[in-house]
């Protein structure tokens, strides 16, 4: 087909106002109902692998990606996929991103499985009716800035960029889509039978050794966790975070922890002889314990060292924040090429909707006062609005950090109501999840020429989809496995739940030493923050990330190491075959952590069956 009967992709320039990379056909299809419901079941297999994933390792999965380019290889080769056009890719992935965040807009990975931790018990019905009132406020937050950060100051989004740039690329070149999926579900189709024949024959995931110094190391959690999940999650975060998380390990279970348990500070009130005397069951049993073993006691560093990270972070980002109540006023030069603007009746009435159910479910469930309620969605709303500048700056969501601003504001409001506490906290993750998501959509379909309208009611129905998806799924987790316990040690929950009863108890409930460990904490990552921020980009890049280091303290030194192989795989990826491992590696590693995930599901399954083992 010549260039002059069909749109090509457009260059911007920087004397153009239009930044658009491609310009659609005139009646080019784009909301179809087979372009939903694909976004709707591809989003729905990511928030479920992010519920396994987030569990595990306190990171979840975005899906705007994964959906692109899987549903570009379906309905290339099945029969109702003719005439699959990029605007419909467009609205799948919008459709899988909103199914996909749903785990942690639901706040599945960090305030509920903190309740958990804490005695609450939830049926599956009051998770969806909680689940589907927050799930929306972040969308409306999203809408009237749409224009300002993604038309004005062109803010740069780099999933939405990249997706974007990722379906205009599978259509030029099929063959690369070709092997992107074929990799994904390659690996995907490994991971899933290691992780199903890990289930009959647990050493084969898990060695254990028992002998000399190396059996000492594996009671501390030094051993080889065989896992493609994590394997994949290092392939995706990279190698200085990779290093992070060993070098955190390391500090933490080899050197604070042991000293920790040797000084009597978190020893289970056993001398040195009584220590000397356990089995290697007892004593690992020990270290492993959150009341009163070494566990229990590097978890306050850990998340101390965490929380000054994003706040410290979030201060430093003072011209962000200034930005996101300064922003520049719209001049007109700025030209909106797109059509189908979303109403405005329809984010207002739709966030008035939202908040009044907010409220009403948050009394019933939780006993939460209105009027706190109201704050903390008033509170949401502002914290939205630098989460998605943020993310539209560096693609980072301070989800977390949004969350322990507001358990701080609500440790001085509702001092000692650790319910309270966490949920209203939830509110503001939800929003920022919900929020930046949306954003990052707009920016994809405002590069493709997309209508906005068609994206908000994907978005719509693909967040009803991911509910529908992961509430289930969680119900069976936290039915199989100890939440927070070996199997699922959900650190994000951990940190949440430590912050929230600081906050109510004061420091009569920390164990001994532990405030000094606090203080160490977070002067620690504050330090490492500043630095990160401060330095020029090639010096920057060597200092540890203190998000990753803290993680480090709160989950089992076997994930950091397993992650870390993952990390440095990718680097000697790189130096043997640099183009390959810039193609395929985001697909290896979807495949990898999705075939584990959802495997995941089925081990759980099999041991609510009771399905015996082999070993």
């Amino acid at each position: 087909m010549s260039q002059d009967a069909a749109p090509a992709p457009v260059a911007p320039t920087e004397a153009s106002s239009d930044d658009r990379l491609y310009i659609p056909e005139e009646g080019e299809s784009q909301l179809t109902v087979r372009a939903v419901v694909a976004g709707c079941l591809l989003g729905g297999v990511v928030s479920a692998m992010n519920i396994y994933l987030g569990l595990r390792t306190g990171w979840s999965f975005g899906g705007s990606l994964i959906s692109a380019i899987l549903a570009y290889s379906l309905f290339a080769a099945l029969p109702i996929g003719k005439g699959y056009s990029r605007l419909e890719t467009n609205i799948t992935q919008t459709a899988g991103s909103a199914a996909g965040s749903m785990t942690s807009a639901a706040g599945l990975l960090a305030p509920i499985p903190a309740l958990g931790m804490l005695g609450y018990k939830f049926e599956m019905w009051e998770l969806m009716l909680w689940s589907l009132s927050v799930a929306y406020l972040g969308v409306f937050f999203a809408v009237p800035l749409r224009r300002q950060m993604v038309v004005v100051e062109k803010l740069r989004f780099p999933t939405g960029t990249a997706t974007a740039n990722t379906i205009l690329a599978m259509f030029a070149d099929g063959a690369e889509a070709k092997q992107k999926a074929n990799a994904l579900l390659n690996c995907a189709v490994f991971a899933s039978v290691w992780t199903l024949l890990t289930y009959f024959v647990p050493p084969m995931e898990h060695p254990e050794v028992h002998a000399g110094f190396l059996g000492l190391a594996s009671m501390w959690g030094f051993s080889l966790l065989l896992s493609p999940m994590m394997f994949g999650a290092g392939l995706v975060m990279g190698f200085r975070v990779g290093v992070s998380l060993l070098l955190g390990a390391i500090a933490s279970w080899a050197i604070l922890g042991p000293y920790a348990m040797s000084e009597g500070w978190a020893s289970g009130g056993a001398t040195a002889a009584e220590l000397a005397a356990m089995t290697d069951k007892e004593y690992g049993k020990l270290i492993m314990s959150y009341a009163t073993g070494p566990r229990g006691w590097l978890l306050w560093p850990g998340v101390a060292i965490m929380v000054a990270d994003a706040l410290t972070r979030l201060a430093m980002s003072w011209r962000t924040i200034l930005g996101a109540f300064t922003a520049k006023a719209d001049d007109g030069s700025a030209v909106d090429h797109t059509t189908d603007p979303i109403p405005n009746s329809w984010w207002i009435g739709g966030l008035c909707i939202s908040s009044v159910l907010t409220c009403v479910v948050a009394l019933y469930l939780f006993e939460i006062p209105v009027y706190m309620t109201v704050l903390a969605i008033a509170m949401s709303s502002v914290l939205a609005m630098i989460a998605v500048r943020s993310t539209g700056e560096t693609d980072i969501n301070p989800i977390g950090g949004m969350g322990k601003v507001t358990q701080l504001v609500y440790g001085g409001v509702a001092p000692g109501m650790i319910t309270t506490n966490l949920m209203a906290a939830a509110i503001t993750g939800s929003g920022a999840s919900q929020a930046g998501d949306m954003m990052q959509d707009l920016k994809t379909g405002y590069l493709l020429g997309a209508s906005p309208r068609a994206q908000f009611k994907a978005q719509l129905v693909g967040i009803f989809a991911g509910v529908m998806f992961c509430v289930p799924i969680y119900t069976i987790f936290d039915a199989a496995y100890e939440m927070g316990g070996e199997e699922l040690p959900a650190p994000a929950a951990h940190a949440w739940k430590a912050m929230a009863e600081l906050l109510s108890k004061g420091p009569d409930a920390l164990p001994p030493m532990a405030g000094y460990a606090i203080a160490g904490g977070l002067v620690f990552g504050a330090v490492m923050a500043i630095l990160s921020t401060m330095l020029p980009k090639h010096i920057a890049k060597f200092v540890p990330s203190g998000l990753a280091f803290g993680i480090a303290f709160i989950v089992p030194a076997y994930y950091a190491v397993a992650m870390f192989i993952g990390s440095l795989a990718l680097v000697v990826w790189e130096k043997t075959n640099a183009s390959s491992a810039e193609k395929l590696v985001f697909a290896v590693a979807s495949g990898l952590i999705a075939g584990e995930g959802l495997m995941g599901i089925g081990k759980a399954l099999l041991t609510l069956a009771g399905v015996p083992t082999w070993v």
